[in-house]
């Protein structure tokens, strides 16, 4: 079993920067890949970037790449979303989740493969 928490969400301006932060309890933490997933208002919930069990896997999805980084400290059980260059159409509930296979070679894509989720935290983007 794993337990997410999501932090640092808020509002900020077009152009601005926000660091959101997971912190998972659970001993599993180490082995999965870690995502986050973003969720606007009346769109489907969207992959936004993954980061490996080890961290050297990435992967962005296009809308987001260059201006976001995803990072993970495996010590503690902590995966964060640094997030540059904002912009209006970032606007979502963000969401991290778990991985649900353990010491994965493969990025996966899909919500239905992250076993678990955080509650989600809400970015605003004005312009």
């Amino acid at each position: 079993q794993v337990q997410l928490v999501e932090s640092g969400g808020g509002w900020v301006l077009a152009g601005g920067s926000l660091r959101l932060s997971c912190a998972a309890s659970g001993r599993t933490f180490s082995s999965v890949d870690m995502g986050w997933f973003r969720e606007a208002p009346g769109k489907e919930r969207e992959l936004v970037t993954v980061v490996g069990w080890n961290g050297i896997r990435e992967y962005y999805a296009y809308p987001v790449e260059g201006r976001f980084t995803i990072s993970r400290d495996n010590a503690k059980n902590t995966v964060y979303l640094q997030m540059n260059n904002l912009k209006p159409e970032d606007t979502a509930v963000y969401y991290c989740a778990a991985g649900s296979r353990t010491y994965s070679g493969a990025t996966y894509y899909s919500p239905s493969d992250y076993a678990y989720w955080g509650q989600g935290t809400q970015v605003t983007v004005s312009s």
